[in-house]
């Protein structure tokens, strides 16, 4: 049965960007593997959700998927599952496009369903002094924000050769990484040109990342908001144990300094963790309870009606 994007992020199909954001934020936060451990069905909705979301965040993948429906990246299919094909392009380029699973694509070891690969390559003409005219290759390859902060291998195929690349902690989108000669082939008096690949970052459910700081909440119940002390989390630089001052109000920012992600090209150094404060107010209290907040009011009330 094929599958509507639409109805797995819960929106409708004239939805506007904005919300489609935001119904996958608050899914994905909802199946994330890590708050549904042991979950196949959790982890099978998470993929869903993700699959959906790359294909509807995207203004032209979108177009085509309205028009096409699920298999909006097959039209024009002409050979086997997981093949190159050629396609002219304006000007007298080339084109060449994957079709297929992108685990096919990217080989052992090359990824899983947080490794989308752009599925899209394309060469350009350039002169060498002395030489024939060479082609370059341009693509995009899609990570998680968890391999960007640290750093991960990728393995992927071009022109039947399988190509392994070592991102380091800190990529960023729109980083751009040069393979020499891993373009495509040199004819007679020519090398071979080279593949230049963009890096994009997948957003987070969980992590937003803010320039080379990261962003993300923190509960705490209000009985430590009040009096402080001290709270657990799980960050991408791993598990935290966070002091809480005194009087800690709900929407406040604390930031913890050089958690965040780490400078790419800069060793030892990182960006600052931002924890964005959210207060739990207790609920189905006793009568008990509410006659201790009761005194405690009077008694606070009191005291600034002294002070003033």
């Amino acid at each position: 049965m094929a599958r509507d994007y639409y109805s797995i992020l819960g929106v409708g199909k004239a939805a506007s960007a904005e919300e489609i954001k935001k119904s996958y934020r608050k899914l994905a936060v909802k199946f994330h593997p890590d708050k549904n451990p042991g979950n196949k069905e959790a982890e099978e909705k998470f993929k869903e959700i993700n699959d959906a979301y790359e294909v509807l965040s995207d203004p032209e993948k979108r177009k085509k998927y309205d028009r096409f429906g699920e298999n909006w990246n097959r039209m024009g299919e002409g050979q086997g599952n997981g093949s190159y094909q050629y396609q002219g392009s304006p000007g007298g380029g080339q084109a060449y496009e994957f079709e297929g699973d992108p685990s096919e694509f990217f080989g052992p070891g090359g990824g899983d369903y947080s490794d989308l690969f752009e599925n899209f390559f394309r060469s350009s003409s350039r002169a060498g002094k002395g030489r024939s005219r060479v082609r370059d290759i341009r693509g995009s390859i899609a990570i998680s924000l968890e391999d960007a902060f640290r750093g991960a291998a990728k393995v992927f195929e071009v022109n039947g050769e399988k190509i392994r690349i070592q991102l380091k902690p800190g990529a960023y989108d729109g980083l751009e990484i040069k393979l020499a000669g891993k373009g495509e082939p040199g004819g007679k008096n020519a090398k071979p040109g080279d593949l230049y690949l963009t890096i994009q970052v997948m957003p987070n459910p969980l992590y937003e990342r803010v320039g080379n700081d990261i962003r993300q909440s923190l509960t705490i119940d209000l009985f430590t908001a009040v009096l402080g002390g001290d709270a657990q989390l799980t960050t991408l630089a791993g598990n935290l144990k966070i002091k809480i001052p005194a009087g800690m109000q709900h929407g406040k920012t604390l930031r913890i300094k050089g958690k965040g992600m780490p400078l790419y090209n800069q060793a030892g150094a990182a960006g600052d963790l931002l924890l964005t404060i959210q207060v739990t107010i207790p609920q189905n209290l006793s009568p008990e309870q509410k006659e201790l907040f009761q005194k405690l009011q009077q008694s606070y009330t009191a005291g600034k009606t002294n002070m003033a």
